[in-house]
């Protein structure tokens, strides 16, 4: 059973312009974090705190949902193809490989789950995609849901580290994540009771920063789930 939670700087509860959805408006990998832009510095100084990675502000396509439109890995990055060079190059300039996706179902980060062993992703990519996808993040890809959903990187939260999933997961779904990450899969929830884990959590396996109505006890299967109790 996941303790009561104590926070510490390496788990920040945070709201984005008094948003708790933060996994919509940043992603990061072990390195580096985009973000939304014009938030506090304040803000920023716990992002960084916790996740321990160089923060790059930006836009996609001047949107700032830069969770729902970009995934990345230690490798690479798949973006939605909304013709941003400016996104692009400031992918490129953090050493990863760069994917721009043009099918018909494009929010990248609603619909991959990556970390650096393996990627889940939605079940309608064509098969051209998907070969594509693993030359750039470097890792088998394979197709599937989270709780019978598609939109998997909005179901879930991976790092090399633990995956805490949408709570109606089955059985063979999580045997496929396991064996996909190689990592263990718990069920959580975030925000007070939602269960799209991805809309109000990002993390590496340094830490996290989740949103501001995240309850204590959310918090403590978060870092179980994680393993940030080892």
């Amino acid at each position: 059973m996941a303790k009561e939670f104590e926070e510490t700087s390496h788990f920040q509860r945070l709201f984005f312009n008094e948003n708790p959805n933060v996994g919509v408006f940043c992603r990061t990998n072990e390195n580096v974090c985009f973000i939304m832009r014009h938030l506090t510095k304040k803000i920023k100084n716990k992002v960084n705190s916790a996740l321990k990675v160089k923060i790059v502000e930006t836009t996609i396509a001047e949107a700032t949902i830069i969770g729902s439109l970009l995934s990345i890995n230690s490798h690479g990055a798949v973006i939605t193809d909304l013709s941003d060079e400016k996104v692009n190059g400031q992918i490129v300039d953090q050493g990863l490989n760069i994917f721009v996706i043009d099918d018909k179902i494009n929010a990248a980060g609603n619909i991959i789950l990556v970390n650096d062993y393996g990627a889940l992703v939605h079940p309608d990519f064509k098969d051209t995609t998907i070969k594509k996808m693993k030359e750039i993040f470097e890792v088998p890809v394979e197709r599937g849901t989270i709780g019978s959903l598609k939109t998997v990187g909005m179901a879930a939260v991976v790092t090399n580290k633990g995956l805490l999933c949408h709570p109606k997961i089955d059985t063979e779904e999580q045997m496929k994540l396991e064996k996909i990450f190689d990592v263990e899969v718990m069920i959580g929830t975030v925000n007070h009771g939602v269960p799209l884990i991805g809309s109000g959590l990002v993390a590496n396996t340094k830490g996290a920063i989740i949103g501001g109505l995240t309850t204590g006890i959310e918090m403590g299967r978060i870092e179980e789930a994680l393993h940030f109790l080892d």
